[in-house]
């Protein structure tokens, strides 16, 4: 078997539209093809001896074990690749369980694709479940504890932390999109201008004085010392001679520690005597040269979680430790308590397993014990010097039971030193009781505090700490998401999307759209080239000054990674005709509509689906949708458009030379076609279809019918404006014409204008694109030939696998068949192909340059008409 491909779909996708994180592989069984499950001496037992927890899945059976049936009747390898992949990856603490298996129509090659939680570890279980499977057919060992180790190992490297991911979890849960920016824990919620950013528990609200504060531990303590809060008395040393001077006004136990330190790293704890003192200097100066050394206060270890300066959680922290039984020795009682099911790998479970470290063996060496020594029954033996759930500690819920008057301290802490987000450590007997008749002490303020401890205790109530974090970024009536407009189908996306933002722009909002063209913010273009994927999408729902998205949404992305946002309110397909056929497992346009319908499909259920009623296809997805459905028609006679008529629908049509929305039998004419300058004076009858479709939208969504009709009166087809889609050049003796048109489909409609257009001549320059197929090629040609009187033929880009011969032959073959006397020359390279036709035009000439990179065509002829406008000749 063989791994083709393998991609990840980040977004809405064709497989489905609300499980947006899936692995995609393309697979070649190659002989396997021909050897289903049962056709595979022993391979139903080994698989069920691997994977005894498969069976759970129950498959297309319904029922328990019903992947196993499956098995055992027969089935293809890449369906049991993608159960292996599923499987593995829930052993692996990962648990996800939505698969699709699918032939493509080359027999023996499979889209195997089935649910991720991490994209790197669903990545590596692609290849491991094919890994696997080779192993099972032939009946050899496999280490599969070995991948599934890897697999933990790859999650922890790039997963979000537990408190990174509790917020992101909460603001999923009240409908609040996140992007993650990077790969660390930075993330953003909501798009746009109602964007708000954190990483791990510090927000963008979280004031940087404070952190400073926070994490200089001396400035802290002071402060609190100040503002008549309990901290424990000590200093600051860098040196032994320091050191010496802290010990003798404190005295013995104390507790030596990195004055920029986390996680307590370098800490040493209840020091007892010089000697033991020097070396955790020397231990805490490996971490920060200054050194905080403070009076070792007996009690137990409180963190308090303060958030927007109100107390949500309390909780006890209990060092990693071990209970003797007077039988086992320390490593083998370490080895029994890692074999909690609570306890796991980094932070994949509720504990975390304990490590031997050099912490561990200093306590023990204090003790005068090693990992052989067998501790007495009900002997508590401490690990660690912290009590760090990070490290193997426990922690234990005592939220409800503290005193008023610490809960007064805890808040009042969190605005004395400024933090929106305030982990408070606290040593003492208890918190039921006020410090000040306790003893206890503050031991430090944490900015960014884990949330861990609270959300998942070892004993105790869990609490939700990520709930009043989104509470204080988004309160209650405050938005996370912005309008967006997705507009894809096969012709007249961009021009629709242009003339979108432009009517979206003159309503007053700051704008960010997204064309074949570039990526424009505020009709800046920030980015150059072909910015229809997710990517850009997400560039513009990043910006934190965009309010409105108008996003256009071809193809290509939607297949690679899914669509880059993850719903939007309105989408506009306009139409979907033969192009791009014959890639990407789209053969016809039943495939082509499924690509372009998940646009539709990520529309919110009381958002509008705007589509083509002239086009079957667009049509057919209607039925499909769970949102509103509007239609647009350049045919008021059309008979669905009649039909909703009837009905008091909304539509858009074209009648009496006007676009028109119509409610029911009601008519509002929003503008004469021939005064939208966007038409050509109403020639350009696809313009007018994708003016309607503009129209429809912006009307849905709220706009008044007289600013979209100045809208359309002020959207100026040009070069800046529209480039490629029907710019024409103004020459004194002749014009050229520049388009994008690249189908079919495209083809037609520039023929509908020619129609329009009286000319001596017709000059066309073309070319073939050369993933098309043979007959969309042809059909470009054939209907060039009917079209132009003269026709250059340029070939010398986008060949993707043909040579230039095998396209130019086409090309010939499908003007022979227009059926007219057309002449023809071949000038391979656009540059002197758009040279030639101008240099030899005569009196009276209309060429048209059908361009695929419309950039450099209309630099070359705007080159020419500068020079005619400067002197006066070509």
């Amino acid at each position: 078997m063989k791994i083709l491909k393998v991609q990840a779909l980040r977004g809405p996708n064709i497989w489905s539209v609300q499980r947006k994180k899936l692995i995609q592989m393309r697979l070649d069984l190659e002989e396997m093809e021909q050897f289903p499950t049962n056709k595979i001496d022993g391979f139903q037992g080994r698989i069920m001896a691997m994977f005894p927890t498969m069976y759970e899945h129950r498959c297309s059976e319904g029922v328990d074990g019903g992947f196993f049936m499956r098995v055992e009747q027969g089935t293809w390898m890449g369906h049991v690749i993608e159960h292996i992949a599923l499987e593995i990856q829930t052993l692996a603490g990962m648990e996800t369980g939505f698969g699709r298996t699918r032939e493509t129509k080359t027999p023996g090659i499979y889209n195997v694709v089935f649910s991720y939680t991490e994209e790197n570890v669903g990545l590596f279980a692609a290849e491991s479940a094919v890994n696997i499977a080779e192993a099972l057919i032939a009946g050899t060992d496999y280490d599969l504890e070995g991948d599934i180790q890897k697999m933990r190992e790859i999650r922890e490297r790039v997963r979000l932390g537990p408190s990174t991911g509790s917020i992101v979890e909460e603001a999923v849960a009240r409908d609040i999109p996140w992007i993650r920016l990077g790969t660390n824990s930075l993330v953003q919620l909501g798009y746009g201008v109602n964007q708000m950013r954190f990483q791990a528990t510090i927000t963008c609200k979280t004031s940087n004085i404070a952190v400073d504060i926070a994490c200089n531990k001396e400035e802290t303590k002071r402060m609190l010392d100040n503002a008549s809060i309990p901290v424990a008395s000590g200093g600051i040393c860098m040196e032994e001679e320091d050191l010496k001077t802290v010990v003798d006004k404190i005295g013995y136990p104390i507790v030596i520690k990195p004055l920029d330190g986390n996680h307590g790293k370098g800490a040493s704890i209840n020091v007892l005597n010089w000697e033991d003192a020097v070396a955790g200097l020397a231990y805490a100066k490996t971490y920060s040269r200054r050194v905080i050394v403070e009076k070792f206060i007996t009690g137990f270890d409180f963190r308090v979680l303060v958030i927007d300066n109100k107390l949500v959680a309390a909780a006890k922290r209990v060092p990693a430790h071990v209970v003797g039984n007077g039988t086992h020795a320390l490593q083998e009682l370490i080895d029994t308590v890692n074999l909690d099911p609570r306890r796991g790998y980094g932070h994949e479970n509720v504990l975390t397993q304990i490590d031997v470290d050099r912490d561990t063996l200093d306590l023990l060496e204090k003790l005068n014990y090693t990992l052989e020594t067998v501790p007495k029954n009900g002997e508590i033996v401490y690990l660690k010097s912290t009590a760090n759930l990070s490290t193997g500690g426990t922690s234990v819920d005592v939220t409800d039971m503290m005193h008023p008057e610490n809960i007064f301290l805890a808040e009042r802490i969190s605005r004395v030193i400024g933090l929106d987000i305030c982990g408070v450590d606290i040593m003492a007997e208890n918190l039921t009781q006020p410090l000040k008749e306790n003893g206890g002490c503050i031991l430090e303020v944490n900015a960014a505090p884990g949330f861990r401890m609270h959300l998942a205790p070892s004993e105790g109530l869990p609490r939700n700490v990520a709930a009043p974090v989104i509470d204080m970024l988004y309160p209650p009536g405050k938005p996370s998401r912005i309008p967006i407009i997705a507009v894809t189908g096969t012709n007249g996306k961009t021009t629709t999307t242009r003339l979108l933002a432009h009517i979206v722009k003159n309503n007053g909002y700051k704008v960010g759209f997204t064309t074949s063209d570039g990526i424009y913010i505020q009709n800046h273009m920030m980015e150059k080239g072909d910015t229809t994927g997710p990517l850009s999408a997400e560039y513009i729902l990043k910006d934190p000054t965009v309010e409105f998205a108008i996003l256009e949404t071809a193809r290509g992305g939607i297949l690679r990674s899914g669509l880059g946002f993850s719903r939007c309110d309105i989408a506009v397909v306009t139409n979907i005709q033969e192009d791009h056929l014959g890639i990407s497992d789209i053969h016809t346009l039943d495939d082509l509509a499924r690509v372009k319908s998940t646009v539709a499909k990520s529309v919110k259920k009381d958002g509008w689906a705007i589509l083509n009623a002239e086009d079957e296809q667009c049509v057919k997805i209607a039925s499909e949708l769970s949102c509103n459905v509007a239609y647009f028609s350049m045919d008021e006679e059309n008979p669905l458009i009649k039909k909703l008529s009837k009905e008091g629908k909304i539509v858009a049509v074209y009648e009496n030379g006007f676009i028109t929305v119509k409610k029911g039998e009601w008519k509002i004419r929003v503008e004469r076609a021939t005064h939208v300058p966007l038409t050509l004076g109403g020639k350009a009858k696809f313009m007018i279809a994708n003016a309607l479709a503009a129209t429809l939208a912006a009307y849905l969504w709220g706009f008044k019918t007289e600013d979209i009709s100045l809208s359309l009166q002020t959207f100026i087809p040009s070069v800046a404006q529209t480039p490629g889609r029907m710019n024409i050049f103004d020459f004194k003796r002749f014009k050229v014409l520049i388009d994008f048109a690249h189908n079919p489909s495209g083809y037609l409609g520039v023929e509908d204008f020619l129609n329009s257009v009286d000319a001596n001549k017709k000059i066309g320059i073309i070319a073939g694109v050369g993933d098309r197929r043979d007959e969309d090629i042809k059909e470009c040609a054939k209907i060039a030939g009917r079209m132009f009187d003269h026709i250059i033929i340029r070939q010398e880009k986008h060949l993707r696998g043909r040579t230039e011969q095998e396209i130019i032959d086409l090309i010939l073959e499908g003007i022979a068949e227009s059926g007219r006397n057309v002449t023809h020359e071949i000038i391979t390279k656009e540059v002197e192909a758009i040279k030639h036709a101008i240099n030899s035009a005569e009196e009276g000439t209309f060429i048209v340059a059908l361009s695929d990179v419309v950039t450099n065509a209309i630099e070359i002829v705007q080159e020419y008409l500068d020079k005619e406008n400067e002197e006066g000749i070509v």
